[in-house]
């Protein structure tokens, strides 16, 4: 079963790697890696995969690659780990 979250991105911050879950639910990832060459992407990939306890082979960029507001697609059961 594969699930769309909704992640606001912030590249290139010192208060990073973290992610936060706001009161509405809302997830900001906060990476150190500039958004040059898709390495703040794949950061956020291997943030987010590790913050939900899936591998990063099933967290997949399905939209907003170049924008802040990005979605992506988890396939299989995405259980959130508290950091």
């Amino acid at each position: 079963m594969a699930e769309t979250l909704a992640v606001r991105v912030k590249p290139g911050s010192r208060k990073g790697p973290l992610v936060e879950v706001g009161p509405d639910g809302e997830l900001t990832v906060y990476v150190p890696e500039r958004a040059v060459d898709g390495k703040a992407n794949a950061a956020v990939i291997a943030l987010l995969a590790g913050h939900l306890g899936v591998p990063k082979s099933r967290v997949q960029l399905v939209g907003g690659a170049t924008a802040r507001l990005k979605r992506f697609r988890i396939d299989g059961p995405a259980q959130a780990t508290p950091r």
